[in-house]
């Protein structure tokens, strides 16, 4: 049997270190070649490091939320043959610590998650006030827990949650001997009002690409001075031509949203305001303005914000800029989108759709030097030609990076941006 010390490859685009997020594999496990031995985060995106060979896990090296440099030892194993390395070189294996647990781990019996966010309902039993998997099912987020209109009185009164209360009634009902047996074990104690008071405190390590999204926000937020603008837009014409287009569309063609008309408006807009579609490298003193309008998309994914980009928007139709863009938001939600498509935008659009409020402060997608941001639609009254009318109305956020874009220029862009918006078949006409 042989020694073989797995290091952290060379994974490109001149990566030199990259965040453990998640172990697949612990010591004594037997693994196969090509079998997934951690994930780690790059600056673009999440890597599978898989295993070259077989063998048995005999050290893994580093924790979750560790980085860990390129060339630096991951995963040893013991392997058929005579191995990579020899007992002796381990001396010179990088500083690196072998994950084992603790004395005081060791001394602990390991106790399964328990989580009323948990998408999957797990077997568990109440034992001590802790949850041990064989006996009640959770609930999943959402459900309505069943109990008595009195069981129900009583947990108020003792600030009990009766989503964490496992039931043994018909259809899981929870009785009274539930509620008090959950106390009993320590699930909860009375308390001496209504009211309970809430005093825990859950510590939560920011790791993977939520320290990935921290970092990058504090960045820019830092390095960038913002300016920011706000505009409302007449959207009652553009609505109308969407729901028009909408209700005439084929089986296979995408719905439109307002993020296509917002799209072409803008790549329409490239020549006019070439400093607009740009990235400014501050560290070199360098602003590349693009030709080709890459568009990225702020998208909420279950793993946090990701920007997923529309490339050559210029090129596109209406209908092109639907399909790519469900296409582009739908991978990135899904975690399986590549990372030429999480990068290389040159002017960003951020939506919160029927969320989107009065109005917003964009931070910028930087390097870019621009951020637009659509708020929530909605009908309002409106002078016009001296009558109230009713019109279909937006207001419409939007942040420039002062060093390169002027007040002036920032505040004339959102007036052509909003004068194509407002009239929208201007957006497909050639300009001369």
């Amino acid at each position: 049997m042989g020694l073989y010390v797995f290091r952290l490859p060379d994974i490109g685009e001149g990566v030199a270190e990259a965040e453990i997020v998640e172990w697949y594999v612990k010591i004594g496990d037997k693994i196969e070649e090509d079998q997934t031995l951690v994930d780690v985060m790059t600056d673009k995106a999440t890597v599978d490091i898989t295993s070259p060979v077989s063998g048995v896990v005999v050290a893994v090296h580093g924790n979750i939320g560790d980085q860990a440099a390129v060339g630096s030892t991951l995963v040893e194993l013991e392997v058929e043959g005579t191995g990579n390395v020899d007992q002796a070189e381990l001396v010179d294996v990088p500083e690196t610590q072998a994950v084992e647990p603790s004395d005081k781990e060791a001394e602990e019996e390991p106790q399964p998650e328990f989580s009323s966010e948990s998408s999957n309902p797990r077997k568990s039993e109440y034992r001590g006030g802790q949850v041990s998997a064989d006996r009640y099912p959770l609930r999943n987020p959402g459900d309505d827990p069943l109990a008595a209109p009195a069981t129900r009185k009583r947990a108020y009164e003792l600030g009990i949650p009766l989503q964490f209360v496992p039931g043994t009634g018909p259809g899981g009902r929870i009785t009274p001997d539930d509620l008090q047996s959950y106390i009993e074990q320590g699930g909860a104690g009375p308390v001496q009002s209504g009211h309970a008071k809430r005093t825990t405190v859950t510590e939560q390590k920011v790791i993977g690409l939520r320290r990935k999204i921290a970092e990058k926000m504090q960045d820019a937020k830092r390095r960038i001075p913002h300016f920011g603008f706000v505009e409302a837009f007449d959207l009652t014409e553009l609505e109308n031509l969407r729901k028009a287009l909408n209700a005439d569309r084929g089986e296979d063609t995408p719905k439109l949203t307002l993020l296509p008309f917002f799209m072409k408006a803008v790549a329409q807009l490239q020549s006019e305001f070439p400093e607009i579609n740009a990235r400014y490298d501050d560290e070199a003193g360098i602003l590349y303005k693009y030709d080709g309008v890459h568009i990225g998309i702020a998208a909420q994914t279950p793993q946090g914000l990701m920007v997923p980009v529309v490339r050559h928007v210029e090129s596109l139709n209406l209908w092109d800029c639907a399909r790519e863009l469900s296409r582009v938001t739908k991978a990135a939600r899904e975690g399986t989108a590549a990372r030429d498509e999480l990068s290389g935008s040159t002017i960003t659009l951020t939506s919160l759709g029927v969320l989107g409020g009065i109005s917003a402060t964009p931070i910028i997608n930087a390097p870019e030097v621009a951020i637009i941001g659509p708020n929530k639609l909605e009908e309002r009254p409106v002078v016009r030609d001296g009558q109230m009318v009713i019109r279909t109305m937006m207001n419409v956020s939007s942040s420039f990076d002062h060093r390169i874009v002027d007040g002036h220029d920032a505040a004339s862009f959102i007036q052509r941006l909003k004068r194509l918006i407002e009239r929208p078949t201007l957006i497909f006409l050639e300009r001369p």
